[in-house]
Parts: C-alpha cells; structure tokens; sequence
C-alpha cells in the first residue's frame, strides 16, 4: 500500500516510519508532509492507497485537509494525542485511530483493516466524521456498524435496543431489523450511554425514548417500542428508576 504520513512533528514521522518499515511490510511510504498544503499536494502527487494523519498540526487540523479533498479514495489512520470527544467521534464513525505513543500491535490491527476496507467505504466513514467533528453541538447522531459486507451507518434513535451475545451484540432496530455486530456490549454502551441509552442488565442496553412502559418486581422488566420485553437486573433497578424519574 503506497502510504503518506502528516504530522507536524518530525520526531513523530520519524518514528512512525521506523514502526511501519519494521512491523507492516505491506506499507510502503512515499512520503511524509508536516503541514495541511504540503499533504494535499503530496496527495494530487502520489495518489496514496494509506494516510497516516495528525489530528492538530499547526494551528489546523488533519479534518481541514479532508475537506479540501474532493473524493477520498484512499484509507485514513488518524494519529492523535487529543481529547475524549475525537476519540469517540472516530469510534462512532468506525474510523480508525492511534494514541501517541503508537502501540505496535495496534498499528499492525489498523493498517491490516485499511488493506481489507473499499474505496467507497473509506470515503464514506471519513465524510461521517469530519461532519460529526464539524457539527459537534449536533452529537453523534449516527453509528457505523461494521457488518460482513462494509458498514451500516444507522440513526441513533433508530435504535430500539442492543443485546449481548458472547462477544457480539445484536442491535434492534425500529424498522424491524436486527443487525449482529462482532463487538461487545461494553463497547457500544460506553459510546451510547451518553446519549439516553441505559444498561438495564448485563446483556441488555435500551434506548429510553424507545421505552413504553415499566413494570415493576424484583428488577422489573420494560416493555419497548417493539413490544420486545427486557428484563432490568436488581442491582440496576434502584439507578434505573432514578434515571427515568429525570427524563
């Protein structure tokens, strides 16, 4: 895969190329840029199947060079050191990314996802995210769950609920479907949490404007939108109830 790198800090070029040389023999760099117009020119130039891309570089950001890009059909890999929002924007988007210091493992998994990922889905995820990092008042109003075939990009409030199944989760969705994702629960409730989704039980997380009713017991159990029937565990009872006396 012909790969650029852009950062703005040479050091972390430097060392990226060492770890990429050394662990990905599928990479090979072409270049590497430090700033946002020496990356779109290195791009036009080399037209690259990989980008390595820092997320803040010199008062810009690696979001402001995909905007001036009118198609991207190459894979991206954001390198970041960067705050809570971004992290959870990319993981929205089901776009990777890397923590500096980069962890040679994880470098390894994400440039082996970029070699399995098409054109289109790459310019798909990239355009979600750089429209979620723009319109961040908005939330994250859509997920990407990456299925066999590529990714499906749902609404979140399409979302019924999510049920766990050993290390997959199956999501519930309001036209009916019902979508398995090869990720665990914890995943997704550490992203939709934030957003009137509540953990009722150990395999069970439901979004609370999909919620009909409650019927109390020793847990108590809530009856859904989809008139589904999901158990709420008695140890999250006492936090449940608090949660909907606030909705």
């Amino acid at each position: 895969m012909k790969t650029i790198i852009i950062d703005d800090e040479p050091k972390a070029r430097e060392n990226l190329t060492c770890l990429l040389k050394e662990n990905c023999p599928s990479v090979k760099i072409v270049d590497d840029k430090g700033t946002v117009n020496e990356g779109l020119l290195s791009i036009k130039k080399h037209q690259p199947d990989l980008l390595f891309l820092d997320v803040q570089m010199c008062g810009e950001t690696g979001f402001d060079l995909l905007e001036k890009l009118n198609t991207i059909d190459f894979e991206v890999i954001f390198t970041t050191a960067h705050h809570e929002y971004a992290l959870k924007a990319f993981k929205f988007s089901a776009v990777d990314y890397l923590l500096k210091p980069i962890v040679i493992d994880e470098l390894k998994d994400a440039v082996h996802r970029a070699s399995k990922h098409t054109a289109q889905q790459s310019h798909t995820r990239i355009q979600m995210i750089t429209e979620t990092i723009k319109n961040q008042q908005n939330g994250f109003d859509k997920i990407a769950l990456p299925s066999a075939d590529g990714f499906l990009f749902v609404e979140r409030d399409d979302i019924i609920r999510c049920e766990s199944t050993d290390n997959y989760t199956n999501f519930y969705l309001n036209n009916g479907s019902k979508i398995m994702v090869s990720k665990t629960l914890k995943h997704f409730d550490d992203l939709l949490s934030p957003h009137n989704f509540f953990r009722v039980h150990q395999s069970h997380l439901i979004n609370l404007i999909h919620l009909k009713q409650y019927h109390k017991g020793e847990g108590g159990y809530a009856i859904m939108s989809d008139d589904s029937s999901v158990m709420v565990s008695r140890r999250k009872k006492g936090e449940f109830l608090d949660r909907l006396s606030n909705i």
